[in-house]
């Protein structure tokens, strides 16, 4: 019996097997078979071919290049500077104009620093002391302003005082302006020149007009009306990202400009528009941060008759604005089209797969489709193992509905 079994199953190895098409009047399984087809060729058309472009070929390693250049002017009266005018010299940051900048907003000023002995701020709490021995002379204040030199100062009647320490003196004052120094930087303007290439398809294109006219960049406004004027004023742009302005220039923050290039090659050029959007990146609507906003310092030195070197140290809050570019190209290829037909020619045959299994398996008569889809021939007779004897003209691949 073993042997037997061993014998036919090497045999069938050899057996071929062929499609047999069987016309089932099932109107159940017809309408499941082309709501399934329906289906298959409407996602193939509408979201393959017409929303993904799935017949272009694409590229997304976009060349990029930025420059930025600032416009405005500001006039301030503090004790610490007295009168004073700000151009984009004193208040932009790096100076060269990159796609990182940052715009300076308010500041604290800590004029005629020298490096000298003072007591440490007491706002630092390594800098508190009782006596001599908790301000080790050479060792310095943790996240403050110098070096110990292991003297211990109080005031008079004091228990507590702060460690002397070696430092650029007077050390920076802790308190910041109650209104933004340079609230006026709201009508500033940023010229944003962007430059972008496909190396794919070798195209380029920027985000400015070609146009013979010299005023165009002198008087235009970015709007929806005007795409290819990028100047903007820096309030509108921190409108634009959900922010008050004034607030933000207080204690200063992050602002994202994103460019984003969707070009259709297949269409004309002037159909590949820039398109702008604007958040805010620092975490200012965290609740109960502190760490929120954008501060740094910097310092200019001179020198007196004297020789003694001095310098005006400042605390600087402002905007720092990241403009960040992407994009996509696509234009039409043979080759991604063939592939996007073939994926929905195979699956027009999963549909077909699918119906066969409910026709043979899930529905009441499934045997008897079973055996008119199935059937067994063999060489040495012409006769079928399987299917009836048929009368007359009729055919043994249509089958009467059941």
């Amino acid at each position: 019996m073993g042997q037997v079994a061993w014998k036919g199953l090497f045999l069938s190895l050899f057996d071929y097997k062929t499609e047999k098409y069987v016309i089932a009047k099932n109107k159940k399984v017809g309408i499941l078979y082309r709501v399934v087809q329906l289906s298959i060729l409407a996602y193939l058309v509408g979201w393959v071919f017409v929303v993904k472009k799935g017949y272009q070929d694409t590229d997304t390693s976009l060349q990029s290049s930025v420059i930025t250049k600032l416009k405005g002017v500001a006039f301030t009266n503090t004790s610490e500077l007295g009168e004073r005018l700000w151009d984009v010299a004193d208040y932009v940051i790096p100076p060269q104009g990159e796609n990182v900048f940052f715009v300076m907003t308010n500041l604290i000023v800590t004029p005629n620093q020298k490096q000298a002995t003072c007591p440490e701020s007491a706002s630092i709490p390594d800098a508190l002391c009782y006596k001599d021995g908790d301000c080790p002379a050479g060792q310095a204040v943790v996240a403050g302003n110098g070096v110990k030199t292991g003297r211990c100062l109080k005031e008079r009647d004091s228990i507590r005082g702060t460690c002397e320490i070696l430092a650029w003196c007077p050390v920076e004052k802790r308190s910041k302006p109650k209104k933004p120094l340079l609230a006026s930087a709201e009508n500033f303007t940023v010229y944003i020149k962007n430059s972008i290439r496909f190396p794919k398809f070798k195209f380029s294109k920027m985000n400015v007009l070609v146009t013979d006219n010299e005023s165009y960049l002198k008087s235009c406004r970015y709007s929806t009306e005007h795409p290819y004027c990028p100047i903007f004023l820096l309030g509108n742009i921190v409108r634009w990202a959900g922010s008050d302005f004034h607030e933000m220039a207080l204690e200063g923050g992050v602002i994202g400009i994103q460019i984003e290039w969707n070009c259709d090659l297949d269409k004309a050029p002037s159909e590949c528009n820039p398109h702008y959007s604007f958040s805010r990146l620092d975490n200012k609507f965290a609740e109960k941060s502190i760490s929120s906003g954008y501060n740094f310092r910097f310092a200019k030195y001179y020198r007196d008759a004297a020789g003694v070197d001095y310098r005006t140290l400042f605390k600087a809050y402002g905007i720092r604005f990241d403009v960040m570019v992407n994009g996509k190209a696509g234009k039409f290829n043979i080759i991604p089209t063939v592939i996007n037909i073939g994926s929905g020619l195979a699956l027009m045959g999963a549909g077909a797969f699918f119906c066969d299994l409910v026709l043979l398996y899930l529905i009441k008569k499934s045997n008897f489709y079973r055996g008119k889809k199935y059937e067994e021939v063999k060489s040495s007779s012409r006769k079928s193992l399987s299917s009836p004897t048929l009368n007359g003209n009729q055919s043994p691949d249509q089958l009467g509905g059941l």
